[in-house]
């Protein structure tokens, strides 16, 4: 069954990311219209065959789609995805979803009231990176995991837009921490416990432009989560430790390694062992013969599949993959982490699961 999308912000993302991909890529979707309050950007959807308003009850009036894509600045998604709902409209809102929880369960009741579908544009469950993680963890290659690490980290130091600023909900935890908080929920499924997090100005007076979170997880797991537009030295994409090995994912482009450790009775010296960083066993490199590497997981993977599950839900076919509740529990650590920088002090969130 076809359907037909209208968007709310046609920027950037909407125009250039959206738009074009579900053009060259989403068959029996196609985007027919645009509401925005710049008329240069409504010039620009015209420019591509799209119908443009300048007023947002007509542009909701339009009977000629049924989905519509919420890609405004953060501050404003509670406001444009009800509205859109209300109007009888399905809903897909870029991310993050909120600017807080109250907004998330206001939109989120607004979807139960209204029957229509509500989702948030969490493609990053398809990066191929993530997907490589999450196939060495849940296939056993390295064992039982008790240490994750994600981060993504900038050079130039610079937020674009409306980004840097507190009001539109700027700032690395609302920008990137979002898919990697998802990630991370999605991939181990288990309730969190507990945030500590730091947050950092370093070139960006009103947000952060740098974070790190520690999640800790009910079984005992920790995943260490870390943004930062200016890390002139970069740190590897992914490093996991499990009971049975380690995986390294250096960059985007996948570059990297599974280790594990060979069958082999490791019976140190009696003796002190010298190394470059001084005397010890318990640090000492182990030896080569006892270690193997293995080349990561093969993965097919592809954003446009987000756009596929949407239409097969709608057609029927499906069962939503970015589900509401998901993305609930995902803000709900995002409180904590603002709460435990603010605070200095691990937040328990585990009531958040109830």
């Amino acid at each position: 069954m076809a359907h037909k999308m209208g968007i709310i912000g046609y920027g950037g993302v909407a125009a250039g990311w959206h738009h074009e991909n579900i053009k060259k890529s989403i068959e029996g979707l196609e985007v027919v219209a645009a509401y925005d309050i710049n008329p240069d950007r409504l010039a620009a959807a015209k420019s591509r065959g799209l119908k443009a308003y300048e007023n947002l009850d007509d542009f909701l009036s339009d009977g000629g789609f049924d989905i519509v894509l919420v890609a405004t600045p953060n501050n404003f998604h509670k406001c444009m995805v009800i509205s859109a709902l209300e109007a009888g409209k399905h809903v897909v809102c870029e991310k993050p979803v909120a600017m807080n929880m109250e907004d998330f369960d206001a939109m989120h009741a607004a979807a139960k009231s209204t029957g229509k579908l509500f989702t948030v544009h969490q493609n990053r469950r398809w990066d191929r990176d993530f997907q490589i993680i999450k196939k060495t963890i849940e296939t056993g290659l390295v064992g039982k995991p008790y240490t994750i690490e994600s981060r993504v980290m900038g050079q130039n130091g610079v937020m674009h837009g409306w980004r840097a600023y507190k009001v539109a909900g700027g700032g690395m935890v609302f920008d990137w921490g979002v898919h990697l908080i998802d990630q991370i929920l999605w991939m181990l499924k288990e309730p969190v416990s507990e945030v500590y997090a730091n947050l950092h100005s370093v070139k960006t007076p009103e947000v952060d432009d740098y974070f790190k979170a520690v999640l800790r997880f009910d079984s005992g797991l920790t995943a260490q989560i870390e943004v930062g537009t200016y890390n002139l030295e970069r740190l590897p994409r992914w490093y996991v430790c499990g009971d049975g090995g380690a995986v390294v994912v250096n960059d985007w482009e996948c570059n990297g390694r599974i280790t594990h450790a060979k069958d082999f009775e490791m019976a140190w010296e009696q003796e002190i062992v010298q190394t470059e960083g001084g005397p010890t066993r318990t640090m000492a490199p182990r030896p080569k013969e006892t270690l193997e590497e293995l080349p990561l997981p093969e993965v097919a993977t592809d954003w446009c599949d987000y756009y596929k599950n949407i239409m097969a839900v709608l057609d029927g076919e499906a069962e939503l993959i970015v589900k509401p509740e998901e993305v609930r529990k995902a803000m709900q650590v995002i409180t904590a982490i603002f709460e435990s920088s603010e605070t200095g002090r691990a937040v328990k969130i585990d009531r958040y699961y109830k």
